[in-house]
């Protein structure tokens, strides 16, 4: 049973969203709250597998309030909602430490699975889907200081690793990284899990995120916007 925390300042969309969960055997719906200072404090208090949060609200908003949910070091993890086109907050989420972001008029299925994903640790936007957020507001992104060759979390990375990563920031699948790189799958997905825990990304998206500050990719990047 995965328990989740609903997070709108819309009454009507909390609503909604509790119909589609508690209609869902293996959700189950332990809170709600109408803003970011209330998400945080019952988040501490639930604990939630997941914080269903949207990002536009009075007060504290979803980006402030997943900041300070990450920082408390608990388990649940943050999943944003997003208009995506028209939020140019989107990529402040995932920087702060969200686990992935869906668009709010996503199909019930579609945001199901992606709550599901969170819950057991994956990222739920696509590597090559959230290279393209990202360039779409690389212009909001502060240049890396330094650049990698300073930065202890690029020191910490072997050679192979030091690729996997920089694959990681074009928006390459694992399939496309072993391609590239002649390895097999499984090996690659063994580096990737190395190169998270090096560079303390969460899961993926904090991945690609880390690249960018690491001046490993650029928008526009050839290769960056497959699709899976």
């Amino acid at each position: 049973m995965i328990s989740v925390l609903i997070v709108d300042d819309q009454a009507l969309q909390r609503f909604g969203f509790r119909m589609l969960l508690d209609a869902t055997p293996d959700t189950e719906v332990v809170g709600e709250a109408a803003h970011g200072g209330e998400a945080v404090r019952r988040t501490a208090e639930l604990r939630p597998d997941v914080v269903l949060m949207d990002i536009r609200m009075p007060g504290m908003d979803g980006i402030e309030a997943t900041r300070r949910i990450v920082a408390g070091g608990g388990r649940s993890r943050v999943l944003v909602l997003t208009t995506f086109d028209l939020d140019e907050y989107a990529h402040a989420a995932l920087r702060a430490g969200a686990s992935g972001f869906l668009l709010k008029d996503a199909h019930p299925e579609e945001l199901l699975a992606g709550i599901r994903a969170v819950a057991r640790g994956d990222a739920v936007v696509a590597p090559a889907l959230t290279r393209r957020l990202l360039d779409a507001y690389a212009h909001h992104l502060p240049a890396a200081s330094g650049g990698a060759p300073d930065d202890p979390r690029w020191a910490a990375l072997t050679e192979r690793e030091r690729e996997i990563l920089v694959a990681i920031g074009q928006g390459r699948t694992n399939g496309e990284i072993a391609s590239r790189l002649v390895l097999s799958e499984s090996t690659v997905k063994t580096h990737v899990g190395r190169v998270l825990a090096k560079i303390g990304a969460r899961d993926r998206i904090q991945a690609v995120i880390i690249a960018y500050d690491l001046g490993l990719t650029r928008a526009n990047d050839p290769g960056g916007s497959r699709a899976e």
